[in-house]
């Protein structure tokens, strides 16, 4: 069976304390051999080392602090985030971004820990992975002004249209796919043909934005098949072709 990788799944979250070991093992027996965790805030620090302590082999953490999570007491997460660095081994830097969908009350703060944070995953040459909702131009602006050879990564739960496709890339930066690219009202699914397959990587975001047929349910790492299989209608390629380019691509980006 080709392999897969979930580039992105909080397999940490409390909807998974009932069934973590089983849902781990359908992930693992649909052909996910790696699992990418994301960051929060220092409230699931605890929690993500856990995972990491009874899968060594299996799940590989980012460090940093989620866009949502940046509120009156951002530079203290931040300095979190900069203390865990030499005591921990991470894969990445995410999910790091900007998120208006909620609330813009912080959206200077977002913007400056946002910076803030690229620059700490230059500094140990390692992948961004940027969480953007309703904020691609703000979201493009610190790119803009962080852009260069050292930037590189991926912009996940991709949603944006063709042109922000293309001007996401040009920063360095892979399309994480997931459920969303089989929902009717996902669009993306009319232009990704467009987009040369070596720039996509598979994700989840699991427990979140579970793929048809399990939409409005649970998401899980094992879901992950239905976004290949649906990548792999749209690009008119073998599902096998699918897994094994987007394997390659999420292996170059995190070193492994």
């Amino acid at each position: 069976m080709p392999k897969m990788i979930d580039t992105h799944t909080h397999l940490y979250s409390e909807e998974f304390d009932k069934d973590r070991a089983e849902m781990i093992a359908r992930a693992k027996a649909a052909g996910v051999t790696r699992c990418f965790i994301p960051a929060i805030d220092s409230s699931y620090t605890e929690r993500m080392f856990q995972l990491k302590n009874e899968y060594p082999d299996y799940v590989f953490l980012m460090n940093g602090l989620h866009p949502c999570n940046v509120k009156e007491n951002y530079k203290e997460e931040l300095t979190h985030v900069e203390n865990l660095m030499p005591t921990h081994s991470f894969c990445a830097i995410g999910e790091i971004g900007i998120d208006l969908y909620w609330d813009k009350t912080f959206l200077k703060e977002q913007q400056e820990a946002f910076a803030w944070q690229i620059q700490l995953a230059k500094k140990h040459q390692l992948p961004i992975v940027i969480h953007c909702r309703e904020a691609f131009e703000e979201v493009f602006e610190v790119l803009e002004s962080e852009k260069g050879d050292d930037l590189f990564g991926i912009f996940h739960c991709f949603t944006g249209t063709e042109a922000q496709a293309y001007r996401a890339i040009a920063y360095g930066l892979h399309l994480g796919i997931g459920g969303v690219v089989t929902f009717k009202n996902g669009n993306i699914d009319k232009f990704l043909k467009n987009i040369d397959l070596q720039h996509i990587v598979l994700e989840t975001d699991s427990p979140y934005l579970a793929p048809v047929p399990y939409r409005g349910k649970r998401n899980e790492s094992a879901y992950i098949v239905q976004v290949a299989d649906k990548l792999s209608d749209i690009y008119e390629l073998p599902v096998d072709e699918i897994k094994r380019i987007t394997t390659e691509n999420a292996t170059k980006i995190f070193k492994i």
